[in-house]
């Protein structure tokens, strides 16, 4: 499955095309605004602390906006939680040690944390809750004939290829800067087309909840397998580094926890 360059012709291709999806069916539409709407009780605190701890963690937005291609084949305007300096130069793609992380940066990239103001991608429609990634521009310009199959549904902030790839930023920490979005066009993404193809083919309610479920419980498994690795293989100084940040943000999760409790019981 070798990468094509079709550049922006191939773009214009991908949009005309009838087997793109152009909106999302109204019952799964209703769907993810229903889950949202439940989960508001424990997503808004938990927005509101990270979004005060970003701020002070370091200048800069709070949120980064990524452009990716999504329905239509159209780009949107993906947010995540700021996870770098500000103004921050280099790949496209992030690698588990990169030096642009801020200090709670890491951290949220770590726990997946930082993909929290998607639903309001969710809401507005640019997205579903559970589909295939939306992937940057120039990765879709090298796979239009696949990604014409793939987005015969609307995008997803979670999948299948994410979860089977959730560790792709330790992969991409073992190559240099300049090799990153190669390793990833011709190692990774390959395999993550396939799978997102097999779910865009075959997909049903009952499999996109267990996939919400599976993902529920990724910020944890993935924290603790960093954590994991931190301490077997990091400096002293960097594992004092390391508990500092990730105290941070266990208290965060904390206190919006202790704030979803009391607005709950308030209600």
């Amino acid at each position: 499955m070798a990468p094509r360059q079709g550049g922006s012709d191939a773009l214009r291709r991908l949009r005309r095309s009838p087997r793109v999806a152009r909106g999302i069916p109204l019952p799964l539409r209703v769907l993810d605004v229903l889950v949202v709407v439940l989960s508001l009780p424990v997503v808004l605190p938990l927005a509101a602390v990270l979004a005060v701890a970003v701020f002070l963690d370091s200048p800069g937005p709070i949120l980064y906006r990524s452009q990716r291609i999504g329905k239509g084949g159209r780009p949107f305007a993906m947010l995540k939680f700021r996870t770098m300096v500000r103004d921050a130069i280099g790949p496209p793609l992030s690698a588990r040690d990169d030096e642009r992380y801020t200090p709670l940066g890491r951290s949220l990239a770590v726990s997946r944390l930082d993909e929290l103001p998607q639903l309001w991608n969710v809401v507005r429609g640019d997205m579903r809750l559970v589909g295939p990634r939306p992937e940057l521009e120039e990765f879709v310009r090298d796979f239009p004939e696949l990604y014409e199959r793939i987005l015969s549904v609307p995008p997803g902030l979670t999948g299948p290829a994410q979860l089977a790839y959730a560790w792709e930023g330790e992969t991409l920490a073992h190559a240099q800067e300049v090799d990153r979005a190669r390793l990833y066009r011709e190692a990774i993404l390959p395999y993550k087309l396939r799978i997102d193809l097999a779910y865009a083919e075959r997909h049903h309610v009952w499999g996109d909840l267990r996939l919400l479920a599976l993902t529920a419980t990724l910020p944890f498994v993935r924290t603790w397998r960093f954590l994991a690795h931190a301490v077997l293989l990091g400096s002293p100084a960097g594992r004092v580094r390391l508990a500092a940040s990730m105290a941070l943000v266990a208290s965060v999760v904390l206190l919006a926890g202790l704030l979803a409790v009391q607005t709950t019981g308030s209600l």
